[in-house]
């Protein structure tokens, strides 16, 4: 596999960045980046960006070159089968994994081999979407490891459907048991959609320097999601929704909500939200799902949130004029840097 960025001129890489890739411990390959701050900062540790379901790390160049603007280093894999990594079909085009475990499993191997052996602490988490389903289920291992986190629009629940998540999982289960968990469950080989009708931006600019990439290095992209990989989403927000598995959940969490999404249910994740024992939201009216994608009306304030929680401080966080507190770094057993 080889080692490269593919940037754009429109999409530069962020200076002071290195990329490889590593095994992951079934001996799939993962491809990952790492990006020093601009000289003369103050060194403020380290985010690790966890992206979202059909992403790539040329994707988030803009957000990592505002992390390492602020004095943060910044690590970043592609997940396993999509992006410069491998892919797990003789199709690379359709979106599947065996496990979202496998994910969870990537993660701290990648953690424990390339980020804390290599990048200073303390370490913070962003996740976006299918990312942030993957923090929270690495989240109870990562308590004593990972300060804080902020969650953009995580999955926990998918947005207007006409039926329940059991019922996908059954229906997607069937279908995986049957033999055809191969088959594209939504959307189909990649196609090149029109604006108007996105769900994901209202940034037209921002918009079409994703789609370029894309078409410019299509290695880097994908179609839908199989019905195995929606049936292994449904059991990883069975997991993460127990609420057994919800009291583990130590590590103080902004969640950060679209209010315009279109793609998951903002109102599922903020009762999920209330229902740990560190867990925040703020909601950004009149964004779409990918915040950080999004115009910089919507985005300015995304970070405005971020920063008020990273690195975190003894102070009421309280952004939106809601009752909303961040656990402190006292009482949190998970600020207790790597």
């Amino acid at each position: 596999m080889t080692d490269q960025f593919y940037d754009l001129p429109e999409n530069p890489r962020p200076s002071g960045g290195e990329i490889g890739h590593f095994q992951a411990i079934d001996g799939i390959t993962i491809r990952y980046a790492r990006f020093r701050p601009e000289p003369g900062l103050a060194r403020r540790g380290t985010v690790i960006v966890l992206s979202g379901r059909n992403e790539h790390i040329e994707k988030y160049f803009e957000t990592i070159g505002d992390l390492t603007a602020r004095g943060f280093h910044v690590a970043m894999a592609d997940w396993r089968g999509q992006g410069g990594s491998q892919r797990l079909l003789s199709d690379r085009e359709r979106g599947y994994v065996r496990s979202f475990q496998d994910y969870v499993a990537d993660l701290h191997t990648f953690l424990d081999k390339h980020v804390a052996t290599e990048m200073p602490a303390p370490y913070y988490i962003l996740a976006h979407s299918t990312g942030g389903l993957i923090a929270l289920l690495a989240a109870p291992r990562l308590t004593n490891r990972i300060r804080r986190m902020v969650l953009s629009a995580p999955l926990i629940g998918l947005h207007g459907l006409p039926v329940s998540m059991r019922t996908v999982r059954r229906i997607s289960g069937l279908v995986r048991l049957t033999g055809f968990g191969w088959m594209y469950a939504t959307g189909g080989p990649r196609k090149r959609h029109p604006f108007a009708t996105n769900m994901l931006t209202s940034d037209l600019k921002r918009y079409e320097r994703n789609r370029n990439i894309v078409e410019t290095h299509p290695v880097l992209g994908m179609g839908g999601p199989t019905a195995t990989w929606l049936n292994r989403v449904c059991h990883a927000v069975d997991t993460v929704t127990d609420p057994d598995f919800m009291a583990r959940i130590q590590i103080p969490t902004l969640f950060v909500l679209a209010g315009a999404d279109e793609v998951v249910s903002t109102s599922t994740t903020e009762r999920f939200a209330r229902g740990l024992r560190s867990g925040a939201t703020v909601t950004i009216d009149g964004a779409r799902h990918e915040l950080l994608q999004e115009a910089d009306i919507y985005r300015d304030q995304f970070f405005s949130a971020f920063d008020a929680f990273i690195p975190g401080s003894d102070a009421i966080f309280n952004p939106q004029g809601a009752d909303a507190r961040a656990a402190s770094d006292e009482g949190a057993a998970s600020d207790t840097p790597a």
